[in-house]
């Protein structure tokens, strides 16, 4: 039997369960998740082997209009998932109305791959509504294979999957099969810190934060990891790190224990907080945080 392999990228716009899709699809918390819109900033890869077969999942920010330089940066990584997918998916959810104007849903119209569109949430809604949902997309992505699931709830996960290998095409590997995705330690360790604040901070503090693993030192049986948490103003520093620093120190216990358990050795993590001013608005540091 020939082996097949080939890229499977989900698009959509923030917050509509794409990061919860892929995880399930790998069976591993690659990306975070929070119920905040732009908790992806990066394109991240997860791996799926198989003896014939190599599934490269991409879960990529999601689709909104700018603000800053940092969104135009992660619009972009949403943008380039439209050329070297193999699969697409584009995930919608229950209650989104379709405009056909949109640039991204016009190119994906034109696609000449096989598309699979993913209703998410329908545990959230009724049948009726699933199939007025439906219905609206037939009109403006016909050629598209409507496929209704509740990521949560993993229901039809799995028939995706089967989709998803049905169209995959003939190909050797793209990455060594012991592979999970192509991102480090160090960017994990550094999501995982940075979801924590994404779910116990509220308003602007979240979004102005970016976290840079200073040092990651793997020993026998411990990790020693120390990360700078960075924000804009000196005001939102005061917030990270609370009243004699109690909320600073919530965020790095939360942290270290899902390190430990992603990482499978206990973690001695230090945490600092810095200012950058205006940091997502400033090219050059937006390239030295990893973004492309």
């Amino acid at each position: 039997m020939a082996h097949r392999a080939g890229y499977v990228n989900i698009i959509g716009r923030p917050n509509v369960g794409k990061s919860t899709l892929m995880n399930a699809m790998v069976g591993e918390k690659l990306s975070i998740i929070t119920s905040r819109a732009q908790t992806t900033r990066h394109r991240i890869h997860g791996i799926v082997n198989a003896p014939d077969y190599q599934i490269v999942f991409s879960d990529t920010p999601g689709i909104l209009d700018p603000s800053y330089k940092l969104q135009e940066t992660m619009l972009k990584a949403a943008r380039s998932a439209l050329v070297d997918a193999d699969v697409l998916i584009y995930m919608t959810e229950i209650g989104e109305e379709p405009d056909p104007e949109n640039t991204f849903i016009r190119k994906i119209s034109r696609a000449r791959i096989p598309v699979l569109l993913v209703i998410n949430k329908i545990d959230q809604s009724n049948q009726e509504e699933v199939e007025k949902c439906i219905e609206r997309w037939n009109n403006i992505l016909p050629s598209a294979e409507k496929i209704p699931i509740s990521a949560l709830e993993n229901f039809n996960v799995d028939y995706i999957f089967n989709r998803i290998l049905h169209h995959l095409p003939e190909s050797p590997p793209y990455y060594p099969k012991e592979a999970l995705t192509d991102k480090s330690e160090r960017f994990f360790a550094g999501e995982m810190i940075r979801e924590k604040i994404l779910l116990h901070y509220k308003q602007e503090v979240p979004y102005a934060v970016e976290v840079e693993i200073e040092s990651f030192k793997e020993e026998h049986a411990l990790i020693r990891i120390s990360a700078v948490i960075y924000v804009e103003r000196e005001s939102q520093k005061g917030i990270l790190i609370g009243n004699q620093g109690k909320a600073l120190k919530k965020v790095g216990r939360e942290a270290r224990l899902d390190m430990e358990t992603f990482f499978r050795k206990k973690v001695f993590l230090e945490l600092l907080v810095k200012v950058k001013k205006e940091w997502r608005n400033n090219e050059r540091l937006i390239k030295k945080f990893g973004y492309r």
